[in-house]
């Protein structure tokens, strides 16, 4: 089931009173537009008040965005959080023959990754509500900077409803600040998973002669992939033995 979830800062977590993560913002629509060019790919967006970071690229997810290892060329990726689009853009642009799913809770957040896509004559991203994503697909691929203020108990049930989603030898890399508990939250996560896993594994199966395939385990290895300027990249690799 997906769950919804909040985003935001200490020093703007409220605008006119009204939380970023709103499901439909009342605060006034006041729109900005300027540049941006991670990994080399040049968009020009349109921001809101209402949506995480209306203002700029914030630095978590510069940090991402400027980590996060070469994607694949196809494959089913997925924005956790994509507020107004930079990291689906950025997804979709480097690999333009795979489908780019990005979500969020705030209906202003998923119409302007939707616009911005189409603004940048992106075709490869469908942008949508997180009620709205097919609880059936897989993915390949995950990039997210999670909203860690919304509290513990909430950061993990957000992240344990998608990161069991990984397809066999795909990853996730989620940006985490170190003063904001990264570093427990790897051990915290490798335990998780440990626990779903040991109640999850690929459905047995039959030769034409009848002999039984055992069911295969399911794996993952969670890890610190990078750090820079306070954030930790962290890796979620489903690897199965």
């Amino acid at each position: 089931m997906n769950r919804d979830y909040q985003r935001c800062n200490s020093s703007t977590a409220r605008q006119g009173g009204e939380q970023y993560f709103a499901a439909t913002p009342t605060t006034e629509d006041i729109r900005q537009s300027f540049d941006i060019s991670p990994r080399c790919h040049h968009f020009s967006v349109e921001t809101s008040r209402s949506v995480f970071s209306g203002s700029r690229l914030d630095l978590g997810t510069s940090v991402l965005l400027s980590k996060a290892p070469e994607l694949p060329q196809e494959g089913n990726f997925l924005d956790i959080g994509c507020g107004w689009g930079p990291i689906a853009l950025t997804m979709a642009a480097e690999s333009p023959q795979a489908q780019v799913y990005a979500v969020d809770v705030n209906e202003r957040a998923v119409a302007l990754t939707s616009s911005n896509a189409k603004r940048n004559g992106i075709h490869n991203v469908q942008a949508m509500l997180t009620s709205q994503l097919d609880e059936n697909l897989r993915f390949d691929v995950m990039w997210s900077n999670p909203p860690i203020r919304v509290g513990k108990q909430e950061l993990h049930s957000l992240l344990m409803t998608y990161l069991p989603r990984l397809n066999v030898d795909g990853v996730a890399y989620l940006v985490v600040q170190k003063n904001l508990g990264a570093d427990s939250l790897i051990p915290w996560l490798q335990n998780a998973l440990d626990e779903w896993c040991a109640s999850h594994r690929v459905n047995t199966s039959q030769t034409q002669r009848g002999d039984v395939i055992p069911a295969i385990p399911v794996h993952f290895s969670v890890s610190k992939a990078a750090s820079q300027k306070g954030y930790r990249i962290i890796e979620v690799l489903r690897d199965d033995e």
